[in-house]
């Protein structure tokens, strides 16, 4: 390295970067057994590759500077540099392990979409404009290194959630029945048919109206995998006490009266019932949703007991009712 001057790196991202000459060691760039060191490795391999464009971490910046010497000094043309920040945790320490997961498998697990994960990715420390939402084919179209930011981005895993929530609603409802089924299958052990497959599809569109993963969005139809009678979560067993019971028992009286099984008849029946009751609907229909589903979250509710089928239905109200 030259004992004076400076080495200067024009970086697409940092912009133009001055190295003192004087700060940078004459390193090593073979060991004592003849092997080459990183520096030297790196500057013939990306030579040999016609590498043109080198993209890192900017922990790599001043490897820039010591290679832009090893590149002069072998007469080679020096490729476009761009060092793109590093992504820091919530806390503002650098991301590692102990923030959470790191792997593709790892937030595919965690039931992300992958455009979900792209459009995130490259919005996390690179802006167009006030755009946070876009496809990827626009993210291709739009990108490019000068628009990185030069400070550190923080992951913020609530960004995520909600830019994944806006994906699932947005996404095919088979798709996300096909897709849901194999994450959960993974995970909590599943056995769908294509009986229960239809079932999630007709309900899709309740459930992804609340859900911000693909895990959610199956627990949340974890109901209709359930044996009667259904163990009830803390939440719905509070809701079915002595009076929701027996309110229960008479409701299930008028439903078995019906023989068609569609939604609007359903819901036509609790209406009515409700009245009858001197009611508000959501008096009925919440320790309803708690008997035929084991939980106080749903998607609506004659959606969820015309796809459930008359028998299975009213089976699982009179396993609750008084």
């Amino acid at each position: 390295s030259p004992n004076e001057g400076e080495t200067i790196v024009r970086d697409h991202v940092m912009g133009e970067v001055r190295f003192p000459n004087e700060q940078l060691d004459d390193l090593i760039i073979l060991r004592s057994d003849g092997t080459p060191t990183y520096n030297l490795s790196v500057v013939v391999d990306d030579h040999d590759m016609g590498i043109t464009h080198i993209v890192r971490g900017d922990d790599h910046l001043t490897n820039a500077g010591r290679q832009s010497q090893i590149y002069a000094a072998l007469g080679w043309n020096i490729p476009e540099f761009a060092h793109v920040p590093l992504i820091h945790g919530p806390d503002g320490a650098k991301l590692s392990k102990r923030h959470g997961a790191l792997g593709a498998e790892a937030y595919r697990d965690m039931g992300y979409l992958p455009e979900a994960m792209r459009n995130y990715l490259v919005r996390l420390g690179w802006s167009h404009g006030d755009d946070e939402i876009f496809s990827t084919d626009q993210a291709i179209e739009w990108f490019n290194l000068e628009s990185i930011g030069r400070s550190p981005a923080r992951f913020d895993f609530a960004k995520l959630e909600s830019l994944n929530g806006h994906y699932i609603r947005e996404a095919n409802d088979e798709r996300l029945a096909d897709e849901t089924i194999a994450l959960m299958t993974r995970l909590d052990g599943w056995q769908a048919d294509d009986v229960f497959r239809s079932k999630l599809i007709a309900l899709m569109p309740g459930l992804k109206a609340r859900a911000k993963t693909l895990v959610e969005l199956g627990r949340g139809a974890t109901f209709l995998l359930a044996r009667r009678p259904l163990a009830c979560d803390e939440k719905a067993s509070q809701l079915l006490n002595e009076e929701s019971r027996a309110l229960l028992s008479r409701l299930v009286l008028r439903l078995e009266a019906r023989n068609d099984w569609e939604i609007a008849e359903i819901e036509a029946t609790i209406r009515a019932f409700a009245e009858e009751e001197n009611l508000k609907l959501g008096k009925v229909a919440q320790p309803l949703r708690a008997a035929v589903t084991g939980s106080t979250v749903s998607p609506p509710i004659f959606d969820v007991l015309a796809t459930l089928g008359r028998d299975e239905a009213i089976g699982r109200i009179k396993d609750q009712a008084a």
